[in-house]
């Protein structure tokens, strides 16, 4: 396997942890949501989070495909005990941005590869659009 390849998959399994941990994070978000936009907020999260599940068997199918072994880690969410929703936005917020700036590198390194360049390129622009979504419900509570 060349070097490049084996970059690629290291960078594939950050990728993969993070999308994991982005499952865990929003579900435990949907579970802490409480009041009379409960149902809504919490159907949102757990969208996100079933967004995260497909991510991550993309990137996973990919992994194998070149050989790899996909990563059983998940990247520890951190507890901030801060469960309003505006916090919640804020974290939310944070992490998405993470997950761009991977996958923008994941892009830096991909090369030649058409078919992985695609999938990167369709993975930045669902990242893009969660967080343009979660700007705007920030911008619209203030």
């Amino acid at each position: 396997m060349s070097e490049k390849n084996k970059k690629i998959l290291a960078h594939l399994d950050k990728i993969l942890e993070a999308e994991l941990s982005g499952v865990v994070r929003y579900l435990h978000y949907s579970f802490m949501i409480f009041g009379p936009n409960r149902i809504p907020i919490t159907a949102w999260f757990r969208g996100h989070a079933n967004d995260g599940i497909a991510h991550a068997v993309a990137i996973g199918e990919k992994i194998t495909a070149m050989g790899g072994h996909p990563s059983l880690k998940v990247k520890p969410v951190p507890e901030t005990n801060k469960h309003n929703v505006m916090d919640i936005l804020e974290e939310s917020l944070e992490f998405e941005r993470e997950g761009l700036r991977l996958y923008h590198e994941l892009l830096g390194l991909v090369g030649d590869d058409i078919a992985l360049e695609e999938m990167v390129r369709g993975l930045i622009l669902e990242e893009t659009t969660h967080i343009e979504e979660v700007e705007k419900m920030i911008k619209g509570s203030k």
